[in-house]
């Protein structure tokens, strides 16, 4: 499938920003006839790529462009078969582009073989590696243009290429820069490379060489019909080297059929007819190519066909009938005529610069045969953008016999500058009336070239209405008010009017750029209009009658403007006149005026240096724009995680590179750079040699290319803001974000390794504000620590909008002595031919330690070494070594960390002992027992296994690790373990609530456990003496086991602090009854609630069903309640109308969890006699392969909604379960309720999208709905709380391997169950897994002990 653009002809393309749910439009693309851009991705994390990927895509006929997307590491999953990047079109001479990519960690580009023209840019990627072990040769024919520079050091990168974990060499080898190594582009994938024989490095992946016409790799040897791409042209699947017979290159690449190119002609000359879109080329025939237009010195003009023939001299292109110039789109239409054959009127209102324009469009033009009329051209200053005009011939005459006529042309000053340009005028004569700006000598002088002087009559031209108010002004217009913003000028200035106030036409505010107070009126009013007046007409303001004492003041808002730049404004009157009487007219002084500051652009060039262990020098420059003063730079320095795959790889292995790190040091250019004016005194290391003039030029060349590379990226990149629309619905879970003043920092620790705190690293984060300097010392950081650097350079002291966009740059402090050091004793346990060594690990290491040598030996042998990797040391905080001689053994350690090695420790001493003493003792030790009579054994037996039995149930379970620390339940507690292995203690805390401050009320309903009351408690919430409370109870008659988890099952909700989830209050644990105490929730859950809101309900509590403003207040807040839930790492699995409560107030919480299962049975199904599975709001991944995570709470959540709307029907009714399991996993979903508003239902949709990742998170259903909630949300709300913090991850599933094989859309699921029995199929829906993973929450579901419940995979905050 062929990615193109809708409109035929036009430039083809994919530009993906702002929403890695944008990434969908490459579905099923196998060649992007175009470019393709992936840019701006600000709020994207890791997760959100995972499990994304467009395996088809193999051929991108232009070139690849990644820019700033946050979270984005590697593109090997993205696009792991791109093979070809033709770079038909470069972007700025480059095929491939990586600019400013934060995050990525490799480019991963496995499969790419060949990157046809162009070169590559890989530049400011302050994490990239994987670059030293990429030879680019064996991709370009030429790697003399490539420009890759300030990624992660070479050094400091752990790049380890397949098979060298475990010492083998997978890779091919080559030598690049005088390195012979292996070739790789990620740990997982080496790069490829055909054998010599093989022709444009095309081969098949076990290496068999391709058919010669193939690009980039084949399917088959040998064969044209199965390349990837053609070297030379693609017709119908085969690769030729020519088209057939009546088929035409296009685009480079492929063959297409004369119909096809005339198609495209014909389509866009219809495109151009009906809406005027100069977008589109006509395309033509030439030199066997079917191309956008003519190449120069070729016209189709005179020939029948789509053929360019040449042209005999300059090319003409003949123009026909009327033209009507009233837009610069318009004007477009006429570019490159040279004859209009027909006549042309230009009537042009407004518009900036259109001189310009219009010099571009008409300024080819040599000859009309028509008239040419100028009528009412307000924004024409003079007509010379006809710069080539020699001829109006007349032949068809505007009425009145006229072949040049200007009328009401306010503006207009100039014809043309006659001293330099020739016109004839072949017949007809000339009209001018009404131009008032325009002088009467102008006039007298075209009739002079022209040849017209002769010809007109009487009042053809005008004397008192041409000119009238090009210097006869006399009044003075005075400005009363003048207000500015950083883009707009307001102004307003008295009143003026005439005697006869009807002859006032209207004011002309004139307007430019002037960074010196020089101008004058007529100043800058050259043929290209590029330093002319822009000219804005301003209508008179009301009379004031009579009975009004005061005039109404004129005004005008100038806009856009520049920020911080001085404008040159003045105003003059537009009048009438007549041959009657003369009336003059009012003009003001011209002003100067600076618009207001606004943000400034990027700092630029920031450098940055350690000078010791704590410290940080950072430099840099001021930004291109500041758009005001500079009043400080915010420099903000975020401490980084060390790269992933340290902790992966065991660097004891043989062949094994240990990685290094060092300290971020200026090199000598740079420092010099930056010292240059600077003065050297004595002890100071020697000047450089001065650079020759070479040299400078050379570097100065560099400096302006990379200038105008950024430039030309910032401009085709960024687009104009557009207007804000009102938010809609559809677009939500694919919205173009705008851009941001400054782009949020990347998460620090998106990769955070296991072992590594992830609060030490957010709470590293240290902002430095700098005045007056471009420069700055952070201290107080880690030592050889990386951190990330942004500086922001900031026009206003207090403003936070006022602060640019961050420049970015990485550095690490220098080591710290004897940080590496192991300190405390080392200790030696000797056991038969083994010794266990272990000892402390250094607690702050340089980095982080990579891992330990051990150097032992027996006195008076020689020394014997002995690696210890990292993991090695954490399994057994030390290592076992062999020891086959007894004797004295010394032993010494030192550390290896990422700045080198520690110091050795002081030897210690073990002694080894002579086996064959210690089994001389054993035998006496034997026939001691056997002594014993048989009562003593007998004792020994009895006490042996009751010393068993009393570890077995003392001992403690497995712990989880809750988000309050360690509790003895799972941590998610939706279904009741029924293993036999969870923990049964429950520890005793400050919940602890007094059973003589509970008083029980009146019952409520049954719970899984027991009865729920209402009661009331005292002094249970700060500054309350009585609270109405909701007092869960367990059964008299329940087991130990069940009142252990009652109270377990509570402990998972002290995490939770939400306004939006029901919270618990407290625990009562000693005595009996045990009870549980929970928020009052008075209305029950909402699927009794919304029952109750029907009209024909016997219950109705007087209240009409919601309106849509409560369906989505009641939507907001339960998707408030589970984005809290997501942030605090819990994927609740059940999310349903009836597990959410109603308040007294109606505000909606997700539930307290106790009451549901019970009273809603029929809500659940049991599958094969393994739990009650919730189906009917259960996503397709978890019906399938028991996954379950954030995106599957968004399906319930799309479910909940449903309900809503219908208030609290049977989602698919009328469908049994097992029909209802097999409609999901197929890729349906619930009709649309009736009478549901479009945005509720666009929710849903979103909600219910079949790929996972697609799904909108629980934030962004917020963000959609928030313009229409009340205000009291953003009070209570964990949405606009300091709390809310992006999760690090949305994934909680253990079952990974399943998790990344959840497919893009239904289809996959029948190929895969074709070859499965009907039993097996099912049976792989409800896999036998589930009976290994229990999880207890049942207080979220109210799930009961009978039964196997359905095992679902845990997730465990981290």
């Amino acid at each position: 499938m062929f990615c193109l653009h809708k409109y035929a002809g036009q430039e083809n393309y994919k530009d993906i920003r702002n929403n890695v749910t944008n990434l969908r439009t490459l579905e099923n693309c196998t060649v992007i006839e175009g470019h393709l851009k992936i840019l701006l991705m600000f709020r994207t994390r890791p997760e959100d790529f995972r499990g994304i990927s467009f395996p088809k895509l193999t051929v991108i006929t232009d070139y690849l462009l990644l820019f700033r997307v946050y979270g984005l590491e590697s593109l090997s999953e993205l696009f792991p078969n791109l093979t070809v990047i033709r770079g038909n079109n470069l972007f700025f001479n480059y095929a491939l582009v990586v600019f400013e990519m934060l995050q990525l960690r490799e480019i991963g580009l496995h499969s790419l073989m060949n990157i046809t023209r162009g070169a590559v840019r890989i530049e400011k990627n302050p994490d990239l590696c994987y670059l030293s072990t990429l030879d680019w040769s064996k991709i370009l024919d030429s790697v003399e243009d490539n420009y890759i520079v300030a990624n992660k050091n070479d050094r400091e990168c752990g790049d380890v290429c397949p098979g060298a974990a475990v010492g083998k060499t997978t890779c091919q080898t080559t030598t690049l820069n005088g390195h012979f190594s292996e070739r790789c582009w990620t740990h997982n994938h080496c790069q490829r490379m055909c054998p010599v024989q093989c022709k444009h490095r095309a081969c098949t992946k076990d290496d068999q060489c391709c058919h010669s016409q193939c690009l980039g790799g084949c399917l088959e040897p040998n064969s044209e019909s199965h390349c990837v791409a053609c070297r030379g042209l693609q017709h119908e699947g085969n690769c030729v080297q020519r088209c057939p017979e009546n088929h035409f290159t296009y685009k480079g690449w492929r063959c297409v059929s004369f119909e096809f190119c005339q198609n495209l002609h014909n389509t866009c000359k219809r495109e151009k007819e009906h809406s005027k879109s100069t977008d589109c080329r006509e395309y033509v025939i030439h030199n066997g190519a079917c191309i956008p237009e003519c190449p120069s010195g070729y016209t189709t003009v005179n020939s029948s066909s789509l053929n360019c023939t040449p042209c005999a001299g300059l090319c003409p292109k003949v123009c026909l009938g009327l033209k009507v110039v009233d837009s610069v789109t318009a004007a477009q239409e006429l570019r490159g005529c040279t004859i209009l054959n027909g006549s042309l009127a230009i009537n042009l209102r407004g518009g900036n610069n259109i001189a310009a324009e219009l010099e571009a469009s008409l300024g080819q033009l040599e000859e009309i045969t028509g008239y040419l009329t100028v009528r009412r051209s307000y924004a024409l200053v003079s007509l010379s953008f006809f710069r080539k005009l020699r001829v109006i011939r007349g032949e068809e005459q505007e009425s009145g016999n006229y072949s040049f006529y200007a009328l009401d042309n306010q503006n207009l000053r100039q014809l043309w500058d006659w001293s330099k340009h020739k016109l004839t005028i072949q017949q007809g004569r000339m009209f001018f009336h009404y131009n008032s700006k325009l002088c009467m000598s102008e006039i007298r002088k075209m009739e002079e070239v022209t040849g017209t002087k002769d010809r007109p009559v009487k009042n053809d031209i005008a004397s008192k209405t041409n000119g009238d108010q090009a210097s006869c002004e006399n009044h003075v217009l005075n400005f009363t008010q003048i207000r500015t913003m950083s883009d707009k000028i307001m102004i307003k200035w008295q009143p003026f009017w005439p005697k006869d106030f009807r002859d006032l036409l209207g004011f002309m505010v004139l307007y430019k750029e002037a960074p010196f107070q020089n101008v004058t009126e007529f100043d800058g009013q050259d043929a290209c209009g590029s330093n002319s007046w822009v000219i804005a007409d301003v209508d008179p303001p009301r009379r004031a009658t009579d009975g009004e004492k005061e005039q109404i003041e004129p005004g005008h808002l100038i806009f856009p403007l520049k920020p911080w730049t001085q404008y040159a404004i003045m105003v003059k009157t537009q009048l009438s006149a007549s041959d009657e009487n003369q009336v003059h007219g009012a003009k003001s002084e011209i002003i100067y005026v600076r618009t207001n500051a606004t943000k400034p652009s990027v700092p630029l060039d920031p450098i940055s240096s350690s000078n010791s262990s704590s410290q940080i020098i950072l430099k840099w420059k001021p930004p291109n724009d500041p758009n005001g003063n500079i009043t400080h730079y915010l420099v903000f320095c975020q401490r980084q995680p060390e790269a992933s795959e340290l902790y992966k790889f065991d660097y004891c292995q043989k062949g094994m590179k240990v990685p290094s790190r060092l300290p971020t040091q200026v090199d000598s250019d740079e420092e010099q750079k930056w010292n240059q004016t600077e003065e050297q005194g004595q002890g100071t290391r020697c000047c450089a040699c001065p650079k020759t003039e070479k040299e400078l030029k050379k570097e100065k060349e560099d400096s302006e290319y990379r200038k105008t590379f950024e430039n030309y990226l910032h401009n085709e990149v960024f687009e104009i803001k557009r207007q804000r629309d009102r938010r809609d619905l559809n677009g939500i879970a694919n919205r173009t974000l705008s851009f941001l003043t400054t782009a949020p920092s990347p998460r620090a620790g998106t990769s955070i390794p296991m072992d590594e705190d992830e609060e030490a690293f957010e709470s590293t984060k240290t902002v430095v504000t700098v005045h007056a300097k471009e420069s700055t010392v952070i201290s107080g950081l880690r030592h050889f620590t990386s951190y990330q650097i942004e500086v922001h350079a900031c026009n206003h002291p207090t403003d936070p909008a006022r602060c640019s966009m961050a420049a970015y740059v990485s550095a690490r402090t220098m080591p710290e002595d004897k940080a590496d050091d192991i300190l405390g004793p080392i200790k030696c346990e000797v056991a038969e031919k083994t010794v266990h060594i272990t000892w402390m690990e250094p607690q702050a290491p340089n980095g982080m330690t990579i891992l330990y040598e051990i150097n032992y030996k027996k006195l008076g042998d020689s020394e014997l070494h002995y690696c210890v990797s990292r993991n090695m040391y954490k399994a057994s905080r030390g290592c076992r070594l062999k020891v086959m001689h007894p004797g004295n053994y010394t032993v010494r350690i030192r550390a290896t960390s990422l700045a080198g090695n520690g110091s050795w420790t002081e030897p210690t001493y073990f002694y080894v002992e002579d086996p064959s003493k210690i089994r001389h003792v054993q035998e006496k030790v034997i026939i001691f027992h056997i002594r014993l009579n048989s009562h003593s054994l007998i004792i020994l037996c009895v006490t042996s296994v009751l010393i068993d039995l009393i570890w077995i149930f003392f001992s403690p379970f497995s712990q989880t690790q809750g988000p309050s620390g360690p509790i003895y339940a799972s941590s998610n507690p939706e279904y009741l373990s029924t293993d036999g292995k969870q923990g049964l203690v429950y520890e005793e805390d400050e919940w602890e609530v007094p059973r003589e401050k509970i008083t029980i009320l009146r019952e409520l309903g049954q719970g899984s456990f027991g009865m729920v009351y209402e009661g009331i408690a005292k002094d249970i919430v700060k500054g309350e003496g009585e609270t109405r409370v909701a007092v869960k109870t367990v059964n008299e008659s329940a087991s130990l086991r069940e009142r252990i988890e009652f109270l377990n099952e509570a402990s998972v909700m002290k995490a939770f602090s939400c306004h939006h989830v029901v919270r618990l209050l407290g625990v009562v644990s000693k005595g009996q009854p045990t009870l549980v105490v929970m928020e009052l929730m008075t209305h029950g859950d909402l699927k009794s609630f919304l029952r109750s809101l029907r009209p024909d309900a016997e219950n109705n509590p007087g209240r009409p069903p919601p309106t849509l403003k409560e369906m989505i207040q009641m939507a907001a807040e339960i998707a408030d309640g589970m984005a809290y839930l997501n942030a605090k790492k819990f994927v609740h699995r059940d999310l349903a109308a009836r597990n959410c409560m109603v308040a007294h107030d109606l505000t909606v919480k997700i539930g307290d969890f106790g009451m549901t299962r019970d009273i809603y049975e029929t809500d659940y199904y049991r599958k094969g006699g393994k739990g009650l599975l919730p189906v009917r709001w259960m996503a397709p991944e978890s019906l399938k392969d028991g996954v379950f995570t954030a995106h599957s709470d968004c399906w319930s959540f799309g479910v909940v909604l449903w309900e809503v709307s219908t208030l609290a029907e049977q989602p698919y009714q009328g469908m049994s379960n097992e029909q209802v399991l097999k409609f999901v996993m197929e890729g349906g979903f619930l009709d649309r309720p009736d009478n549901c508003a479009d945005r509720l239902h666009n929710l849903m949709q979103m909600c219910w999208q079949y790929n996972p990742k697609m799904r909108p998170t629980f934030q962004e259903i917020i963000e959609m709905l928030r313009e229409d909630l009340h205000p009291t949300f953003q009070e209570v709300s964990f949405f606009y709380s300091e709390e809310n913090k992006p999760p690090e991850s949305e994934d909680f599933d253990l079952d990974m391997e399943n998790m990344e094989s959840i497919p893009l859309d239904p289809s996959s699921y029948s190929q895969r169950e074709q070859c499965l029995d009907r039993d097996e199929a099912s049976s792989m829906g409800l896999r036998g897994s589930y009976e290994e993973h229990h999880i207890p929450f049942t207080h979220m579901n109210g799930g009961k002990t009978n039964g196997r419940i359905l095992a679902l995979p845990r997730s465990s905050p981290s």
